[in-house]
């Protein structure tokens, strides 16, 4: 299984963190939005999209690369982010806009991944920020039990 995972991750590169787990686990690798040639995606038999959460939604250049994406047929693909906050109803809110451009390509979403992220952003930078040593050991396991049973469910 060829896999490559888009990402971006600036801050604290809280998402990269995550993102190296499923690199080593799925054998992927790893190019920012900036990197991708659309058509290139076609060699992948899955595809991770990931950015931390920027105002309830994914990084805008990940956003403006899935505008751009050619349409497919059943491509797999799964989504992952960081974020100060999260839980089933909001990790699905805020991964709702890049699910719904994917899923209009055609890209089939096999699952999902979010953990809490260190951030600094707004006026927390004041106080020291939130989720501090996020993510942590535990969320770097959770990262390593998604991706492999992403890898056992599409074998």
């Amino acid at each position: 299984m060829k896999s490559l995972l888009v990402l971006f991750s600036y801050h604290h590169k809280n998402t990269e963190k995550i993102a190296d787990v499923f690199v080593k686990v799925l054998d992927a690798q790893i190019k920012t939005p900036q990197q991708i040639n659309p058509e290139e995606l076609q060699e992948y038999s899955l595809i991770g999209f990931g950015s931390g959460i920027y105002g309830g939604k994914h990084y805008q250049l990940l956003l403006d690369l899935a505008d751009t994406l050619p349409q497919v047929t059943n491509r797999k693909a799964f989504i992952f982010s960081t974020s100060a906050m999260t839980g089933e109803a909001k990790v699905a809110k805020d991964h709702s806009l890049l699910r719904e451009k994917l899923q209009s390509k055609g890209y089939m979403i096999v699952d999902e991944f979010s953990c809490k992220g260190f951030n600094t952003n707004s006026f927390l930078k004041y106080f020291g920020g939130m989720n501090k040593g996020r993510p942590n050991a535990e969320d770097l396991k959770h990262a390593e039990e998604f991706a492999q049973n992403l890898k056992q469910n599409l074998q």
